[in-house]
Formats: C-alpha cells, structure tokens, sequence
C-alpha cells in the first residue's frame, strides 16, 4: 500500500457559505449526506473530501491517509512520538479513521477501508 492521500475534511463556521465558495472557486460538487455532513467530489478519479461545522475554533483542515490497519498505525504514531487526538471510531459499513498529532504540532488522520466496520 502506498499509503496515499484519501480524503481531505474542510472545517467551516457557516457551511452554506463554504459551500458557495468552494462551488464557485473549484466547481466542486458538494452534497449533504447526513448528520451535517457534506461529501465534496473534486472530480472523476479525484480525492474527495468532506465538510461540516467546526467543532472547536482551532479546528483545521485535516488530510487522510490509507493504512492497512488503524491499530497498527495508532501505535506507530505514538512509538515516534506523536499522539492520538481521536481515537479509532467506525464509519459504518465504510471503515475506521482515527486523528493523530506529529511531532510538528500537525494534525492529520489514518483511514482503514473495512465495509464490516460497525
């Protein structure tokens, strides 16, 4: 596995706003799945994205990236000194996704496709 880029996810304060932007600027198309959440799809055979209300005022753009097995980079993350900042949680029937610190100060996540996960 090449470990590659996956999903990007867009914070925003005023989602309909961020929307507007990102349509108008990149001809994206957005679309509301549920729970607030809104899939972007930048393009065929492109990386997509997702965006939704900020959850705190800090709160960044964060990048995923495939792995094999969230457990197994959960522990290789905190072995070269980095931390876990949300720990592996399930997205039904798609995977599993946990967000984690470098030792930059950077946030970033790891995404485990797995359609069993519950």
């Amino acid at each position: 596995m090449a470990h590659q880029l996956c999903h990007f996810e867009i914070p925003a304060d005023d989602v309909a706003r961020a929307k507007e932007f990102y349509k108008n600027l990149f001809g994206w198309q957005i679309d509301e799945v549920e729970g607030g959440y809104h899939l972007i799809q930048t393009g065929e055979n492109e990386v997509g994205g997702g965006m939704m209300k900020r959850v705190v005022p800090q709160q960044q753009p964060t990048v995923y990236f495939e792995v094999e097995s969230a457990d197994d980079y959960i522990r290789r993350i905190q072995e070269l000194g980095g931390s876990i900042i949300v720990p592996k949680m399930p997205v039904p029937t798609m995977g599993y996704f946990a967000q984690a610190m470098d030792t930059e100060g950077n946030v970033f996540a790891i995404w485990q496709t797995d359609p069993q996960a519950r």
